[in-house]
Formats: C-alpha cells, sequence, structure tokens
C-alpha cells in the first residue's frame, strides 16, 4: 500500500511540474495568467459548466434581428484564447467521492470540518523550504484513472503518513463549449475555430465541442481536418423559404441557404458530428409550417428561439440594428410552438429562458451580463480570474437547468446511426 502511495504521488508531482512548464510557455505575454486553479476560484457559487463564446462579432449575413452585432472587429490571437479555455476548463470545484491523505486522511465527503485546501508543493509535500509560490499548484488529479474504487476505498482507511496532498476523484470546471459569433468560421476562413475545436478536444478532454453557424462558409475539407473533434454543429435556419430569408437578411448574394443546410447535414452523417438547426421565430415566419422539413433532416435538436431584444445590440439608438419589426409576442411565440408540437426534436426558449441562462463570453473572454436588458461586460477572465468574472456574469443557473441545458451533449453518448 506504500509503495502505491507513493507511485500515486509521483505521477502526480510529475503531471503537475510538466503542466506548468508548458503553462508558463504559453502564457507569459502582457497578460499573466497564474495556474489552472487558483484558490478564489475554489467553493465559488458555480461552475462553469457550459459556455458560449462568441469568439467574433463579425458576420457576412445581414440578420435584422441579430443580438450579437459586429460592433468591434476583434479576435483574439489564438494562443491567448487557449489560455482562458483552459482557464475555464480548470475552474472546478471538489465534488465527492473524496479522498484526503495525511492529517485528515479518514474523512470522506466534503465535511465542514475541512479548512482550506492545501497547495502541494512540486519539490516538497509538506511545503516549507525551497518551496516558492511559483511551486505550488491547487489542481486535482483525477485518480480514478489510476486506480479502482475498491482501492481507494482502502487508501483511505490506511495509517496517515507525511504526503497531506487532496486527491478528488472526479475534477470539475468547464465540460462544455459552444463557439458562436458573429460567424465563427470568418476568421483565418475556419483554420482558427478548427484549432480551437482541436485543442479542446485533444488538450482539455472536455466532453462536448459544439459550434453555431450560418453555414455558409463551412467546407467539406473542413470537416475532413477537424470533425472528429466536433460533437455537434448547430445551422441556423429561420425558413424554407428562400424570400423570406431574404427578407430577414439570413443569406449572402445569391447563395441559396436552404441548399447548403442540406449539404452541411449529409457531411455531418458521413464525418460523424451531430446535427443541430436553430431557429428564431420572428414576424417573417411566425406562419411557416417547418414540420416536414425538419423532421426530414431529423437534427439531434431544433432549438426555437422567441425573437428577443437587447438594448445597445438590435434596440435602442447605440444599437446596430433595430429588431422591433421582428418581434413577436409570447402569445404569437406560443402558437409556432403548438404548430409543430409533434416534432420529437423541439426544444423551445421564449425571451424568459433565453436571457440570463447561458454563460456568454465575448470577443475579449469577457462574461455578459444580461439582467437589465442590455450585455454589460464583466471584466476578462484573462485579467481577473473565471471566480471574479464570473460575479459579474448575471448567470442563473436554476433557469439553465430548468431549460433544459444539461442534456447529453457528447456524441459519444448519443449512440446515433451514422
Amino acid at each position: 500500500m506504500k509503495h502505491l502511495k507513493n507511485m500515486i504521488s509521483a505521477v502526480y508531482g510529475f503531471l503537475v511540474s510538466l503542466f506548468h512548464h508548458e503553462w508558463d510557455k504559453v502564457c507569459s505575454w502582457r497578460r499573466r495568467i497564474v495556474g489552472p486553479v487558483v484558490m478564489g476560484d475554489l467553493g465559488r457559487g458555480f461552475v462553469p459548466r457550459s459556455v458560449n463564446y462568441h469568439l467574433t462579432r463579425q458576420c457576412n449575413y445581414q440578420c435584422g434581428f441579430c443580438f450579437h452585432t459586429a460592433k468591434t472587429s476583434f479576435v483574439l490571437p489564438r494562443r491567448e484564447a487557449e489560455c482562458g479555455l483552459r482557464l475555464l476548463k480548470d475552474a472546478g470545484t471538489p465534488e465527492s467521492p473524496q479522498v484526503l491523505l495525511g492529517d485528515n486522511y479518514s474523512k470522506r465527503g466534503a465535511p465542514k470540518s475541512w479548512g482550506p485546501l492545501q497547495p502541494h508543493c512540486v519539490h516538497n509535500p509538506k511545503g516549507g523550504p525551497g518551496c516558492g509560490s511559483h511551486d505550488l499548484t491547487y489542481e486535482y488529479v483525477n485518480i480514478d484513472q489510476l486506480v479502482s474504487q475498491a482501492r481507494l476505498s482502502s487508501l483511505a482507511s490506511s495509517q496517515p503518513n507525511d504526503l497531506w496532498t487532496l486527491l478528488i476523484v472526479r475534477v470539475l470546471g468547464m465540460e462544455k463549449v459552444n463557439f458562436s459569433g458573429g460567424e465563427p468560421f470568418l476568421p483565418e476562413r475556419g483554420r482558427y475555430l478548427g484549432n480551437l475545436v482541436r485543442f479542446c478536444k485533444e488538450e482539455l478532454g472536455l466532453s462536448s465541442v459544439s459550434i453555431v453557424s450560418n453555414g455558409s462558409l463551412i467546407s467539406e475539407s473542413w470537416f475532413r481536418d477537424y470533425g472528429k473533434h466536433l460533437d455537434i454543429l448547430a445551422i441556423s435556419c429561420d425558413s424554407f423559404h428562400e424570400e423570406t430569408n431574404k427578407m430577414i437578411g439570413r443569406r449572402q448574394g445569391n447563395r441559396n441557404h436552404v441548399e447548403k443546410l442540406r449539404k452541411i447535414r449529409n457531411w455531418c452523417g458521413e464525418y460523424h458530428v451531430a446535427f443541430k438547426i436553430n431557429t428564431v421565430v420572428n414576424t417573417f415566419n411566425i406562419d411557416e409550417d417547418m414540420a416536414q422539413q425538419i423532421q426530414q433532416l431529423n437534427p439531434i435538436r431544433w432549438k426555437v428561439f422567441q425573437c428577443l431584444l437587447l438594448e445597445g445590440e438590435n434596440a435602442g439608438p447605440a444599437a446596430l440594428r433595430n429588431a422591433q419589426k421582428f418581434y413577436i409576442s409570447e402569445e404569437q411565440f406560443q402558437g409556432f410552438l403548438v404548430r409543430h408540437k409533434d416534432v420529437p426534436s423541439l426544444v423551445a426558449e421564449d425571451n424568459t429562458k433565453m436571457l440570463n441562462s447561458y454563460l456568454i463570453l465575448d470577443e475579449y473572454m469577457r462574461f455578459l451580463d444580461c439582467r437589465e436588458g442590455s450585455k454589460k461586460p464583466s471584466p476578462s477572465i484573462l485579467d481577473v480570474g473565471v471566480a471574479n468574472a464570473l460575479d459579474s456574469s448575471g448567470f442563473d443557473e436554476v433557469m439553465f437547468r430548468k431549460r433544459g441545458g444539461i442534456y447529453k451533449w457528447s456524441k459519444a453518448s448519443m449512440e446515433l446511426d451514422w
């Protein structure tokens, strides 16, 4: 048993030191990001399990109701975006079951008697001389991949020794990231996005990586290069009539939006990416019956949103859009839902469900607080860390769960017949 504990400690120390070596190489420029999980990120409110990262505000469409408009052309350098995504992945809090070695070796679960989490020093498990601040980490190791739960039980009941590293079976943090815009395929013609998708799957090991796009810039070659790393691709489609799409602004030039939608649906099947459709119900499509076309395309989810007005985005004197003519009442929205009630994949969100139930990051990696009917940005997570930025996010976790924000979002768990 002593040999097993020493082995776990050695593996953990090696991984931590390797992580910090690579982390410092990437994140050492004008913004200094300190460690994967800092003390302030523990025990605070909620964990950012699902995050929507609007990596650009630029778009090649002109949708009249757009509520995330092209107010800037800024896009983070990719390495800096990757640092922010890693911060989100590591911004977790412990969840039972847990095992603590050392003075509190026999305690399980998360008793209130536990004090502040102790740091682990790479060079000296006891701390003390020789341990500078750069040697400390508060990261947890997922040891259910190293030893079985039965061995953990034995480990917890063994005699204490001088190793006081906290070992937790499960590491929490961001589990799902959704890349959106603007149009996320615009930067570097999709390569910027593709590399972030691959990073989130290969480096961060997120259970779900998804994209929302208008689809116009997606090519089959993109699927060949990056499709295996993508769980869900959502394409925005507000009508199956091109004249309606033209009135809405959901098109570019003479390109046929619906034809491209069907082509992407076929690519998703060929390259094993779960297919999803997003629809914004507004005055121009409120009377359309989309049931037959949706069921033919057979998305895993058909998200149907009520047109939303946000001050400074698509409403008010400072807005780049005026969506008032697109806005529909709650009663009209319910009428659309009744017409499509037999579509099994339908997931409806009115303004109340939608407004504060998303963790939205803008192009600077600032959370956007929509509680007052506009988008008020937090400080960037790259400047103040995840926990401090979350305090200004306005996120309604109860509504997030109520609207079905947690679901089978990994394509591996969907058991789809490709």
